[in-house]
């Protein structure tokens, strides 16, 4: 198998690529390493010793999904069986403040993947992830708050591909805007895609920032001494991914490609991986640090969902597919990677 990762120095991109070469498959990745730190999960891909093929099985190229040439070169030469489109504008503060390059990466960078993938001469299928953003604030779903967290009143297994869409931020229109894309390339044009609408991912090798990668961010900052901020009360419940699971996955639905092509999924922890981003959150870093963190609030920020959680239903009934990893294990999995690599966030 050959496979094609934009944002391949990401991380999802990362650990997918890891997966594959341990495979044996093929792999190249295309990335701008405009983000923080995405060099050091190259150099790491690079150092994998796997078996004496991989230097052979890896192939890599500093391009920009923007630029279609940079783009459609690089494909032609790696002629890939399946593209994941990683690469985008993660962060919706900075759609807020840079609406025009957030289009430019999410949806004209998606629309570059979907044009130069149907023009190749054996077209690959085609995997994009999208987010639960999609369906924006969800003012019109009620709420119920408790001492630690806010929950669905009508929804108890989550919010599934029904769930109107609304795309609240420049950040939401833009990936609404690639999401629909790709489900609309499969019924006009006949190219196999599958559209992940993805919630809260976390695992090893996340450089969580302040606004991505709340629950990396928060224990980098944890572990390494510095302050962070947490924007509302801190009740907003997200269901988190684990990026095995995540990984896990898009393999069924390569497996599956030709029954599922065009289809839209809903992926997150789901009702079994939730928790509130501090007031469940941080006793469970506290225990981990051994210590109490201080923490400063601020005003919650526009677009933030008061809670998220992914009904998988679809997923498990088309792909046998549902996540493995318990959350209070991948929490202390991410605390012990970035524990052991704190010369990494210097």
């Amino acid at each position: 198998m050959r496979i094609f990762i934009t944002g391949g120095a990401g991380f999802v991109g990362c650990n997918l690529a890891a997966h594959h070469l341990r495979l044996g498959n093929h792999v190249t990745i295309f990335d701008n390493l405009a983000r923080p730190r995405t060099a050091h999960n190259l150099a790491w891909l690079k150092k994998l010793k796997l078996d004496n093929t991989v230097a052979q099985s890896l192939q890599t190229y500093i391009g920009d999904i923007r630029h279609e040439d940079e783009l459609r070169e690089a494909m032609t030469l790696a002629q890939p069986d399946l593209v994941v489109h990683l690469a985008a504008q993660v962060a919706v503060t900075t759609s807020v403040t840079n609406p025009r390059e957030d289009f430019e990466i999410n949806a004209l960078g998606t629309f570059n993947v979907l044009e130069v993938a149907r023009n190749l001469p054996k077209p690959p299928a085609v995997f994009f992830a999208s987010t639960n953003k999609v369906y924006g604030g969800m003012e019109e779903v009620a709420v119920v708050e408790d001492a630690t967290r806010y929950h669905f009143r009508d929804f108890p297994n989550g919010i599934d591909e029904h769930q109107p869409l609304d795309f609240h931020s420049p950040y939401g229109c833009s990936k609404g805007t690639g999401d629909q894309y790709v489900r609309d390339y499969a019924r006009i044009f006949g190219l196999k895609t599958v559209t992940f609408r993805q919630s809260t991912i976390y695992g090893p090798r996340q450089f969580g920032v302040e606004d991505q990668g709340w629950l990396a961010h928060f224990i980098i900052a944890t572990v390494t001494g510095r302050p962070f901020k947490i924007y509302g009360n801190g009740k907003q419940v997200r269901d988190m991914l684990h990026v095995r699971d995540l990984i896990a996955a898009y393999d069924a639905a390569w497996h599956n490609i030709d029954r599922v092509s065009g289809e839209i999924f809903n992926v997150g922890g789901g009702k079994d991986n939730t928790i509130s981003i501090w007031a469940e959150c941080g006793p469970m870093l506290e225990e981990l640090a051994g210590r109490e963190i201080p923490v400063a609030y601020s005003e919650t920020r526009p677009g933030d969902q008061p809670i998220f959680v992914s009904n998988n239903a679809k997923a498990n009934k088309m792909l046998a597919w549902q996540p493995q990893v318990k959350l209070w294990d991948g929490i202390q999995e991410l605390w012990h990677w970035v524990s052991e690599n704190r010369h990494l966030f210097v």
